[in-house]
């Protein structure tokens, strides 16, 4: 009798343990969080080779307006973009080889900037002005090299709010300033986004953040589509 007893109390332990595994499990596979759908912007394009090929370079900005620009250049040119978010000039010249490949580009739509003027914990900036000059030459300078057109696109206004990390548009505008005259000396096609994007910036961006609206970054990617369509229709040499 006491063995039968105590094999019963066993079964009901083990069958007790197997439904409280199964429970928590259950409970696990809950609460595992969902992984994020990957980003359309980053998705790997197929060329056709009957059209030229397009490189978008550029930070978070360039990433909320890459798969509107896709869609206007549909039929138009293969435009594929850097995988990452571009950062500072910093990172244009740890990763620009990477990014260029070994394939022929007709036509770099390219920005740095927004990274370099924020403002870190020392009250610096993570690449001071004139550092910014120098790195912006020697990324031009390679891209050149690749034969391709180049279209520098101005970083966009910050708003006067308090972001995180900080920036400032006044030193938006000091920044651009210096891009400009790198742009100007070496003959490279300038998309003013910034001056596009100011008188309605209200409504185009988020509010206190630098980043834009589903409309701003479709608005922004009209700006980049005409820009590199002119920019197609050039004859080589200009």
């Amino acid at each position: 009798m006491k063995t039968r007893a105590f094999s019963a109390i066993i079964c009901f332990a083990v069958v007790f343990l197997v439904a409280a595994s199964g429970h928590c499990g259950a409970a696990r596979a809950k609460a595992a969080p969902q992984k994020a759908a990957p980003n359309p912007a980053f998705a790997e394009v197929k060329d056709d080779p009957a059209l030229p090929r397009v490189l978008l370079i550029g930070d978070s900005i360039s990433i909320g307006y890459t798969t509107y620009t896709r869609e206007l250049l549909r039929g138009t040119a293969n435009v594929h973009r850097i995988p990452t978010n571009g950062g500072p000039t910093i990172n244009g010249l740890k990763n620009l080889d990477k990014w260029l490949g070994d394939g022929k580009w007709d036509v770099i739509h390219f920005n740095w900037g927004l990274h370099d003027l924020r403002t870190m914990d020392d009250g610096k900036h993570q690449v001071p002005i004139d550092q910014y000059d120098k790195n912006l030459r020697e990324l031009v300078a390679r891209m050149k090299k690749t034969g391709a057109k180049l279209i520098w696109a101005s970083t966009t206004p910050v708003p006067d709010a308090k972001l995180s990390p900080p920036r400032k548009n006044s030193d938006v505008v000091a920044y651009n300033a210096v891009a400009k005259k790198i742009m100007d000396e070496n003959g490279v096609t300038i998309n003013d986004l910034y001056s596009a994007a100011l008188p309605n910036i209200a409504t185009l961006q988020l509010p206190a953040n630098v980043h834009f609206k589903g409309e701003g970054s479709a608005f922004l990617a009209k700006k980049v589509a005409e820009s590199i369509v002119a920019t197609l229709n050039q004859p080589r040499g200009k």
